[in-house]
């Protein structure tokens, strides 16, 4: 190619895609050709009848995968790990011992809506670990809380802390960044 020369286009004009098929119609492929796509049907959408205010449509909201603690699917591979292993910088702690169901759910609403608000990234929540086989009420309703509204939609991505900062009686919470 000539220097300055744009590049040229890989696709073949209809003269090209002529010679093409005249040489290549006696050729016998090795392989069976799979079947060409048959192009999907086009259907028009019915078009509604215009109102005196036609407000626009609302954009529909996708829908939010449900969040299990350790289970990281929204977050690139470099901060889920940090997440996991501790090493992002905790910006805020809510410590929910002591406190009844109503209470602690109430306090997990408004925390994680104020650290939303303040740009906070990744907070600790510690529910405790409980008596029991099968851990406290706290532990166990948390993550069922972090699922609901409002705070799916602030949330990110939920794993339990390291030892250094509860373990299994905490979780690190991964916020959505603030935009």
């Amino acid at each position: 190619m000539a220097e300055g020369a744009a590049p040229r286009s890989r696709r073949l004009g209809p003269d090209d895609l002529r010679l093409w098929r005249h040489v290549t119609q006696d050729v016998t492929p090795l392989r069976p050709l799979p079947p060409p796509d048959d192009p999907p049907p086009v259907i028009a959408a019915p078009t509604p009848a215009p109102s005196v205010a036609a407000a626009p449509a609302p954009r529909a909201a996708t829908p939010l995968r449900a969040l299990t603690p350790g289970k990281i699917a929204d977050v690139d591979r470099s901060t889920g790990d940090k997440l996991r292993r501790g090493n992002l910088a905790i910006d805020g702690r809510l410590d929910l011992h002591g406190l009844t169901q109503p209470e602690a759910h109430d306090a997990l609403d408004r925390f994680l809506a104020s650290s939303a608000h303040m740009g906070r990234r990744c907070v600790l929540v510690i529910t405790g670990k409980g008596v029991g086989a099968s851990g406290g009420v706290l532990r166990q309703a948390v993550p069922r809380w972090l699922n609901e509204a409002p705070n799916r939609a602030l949330v990110l991505a939920v794993t339990p802390a390291q030892p250094r900062h509860g373990g299994g009686g905490a979780l690190y919470v991964l916020l959505k960044r603030k935009r």
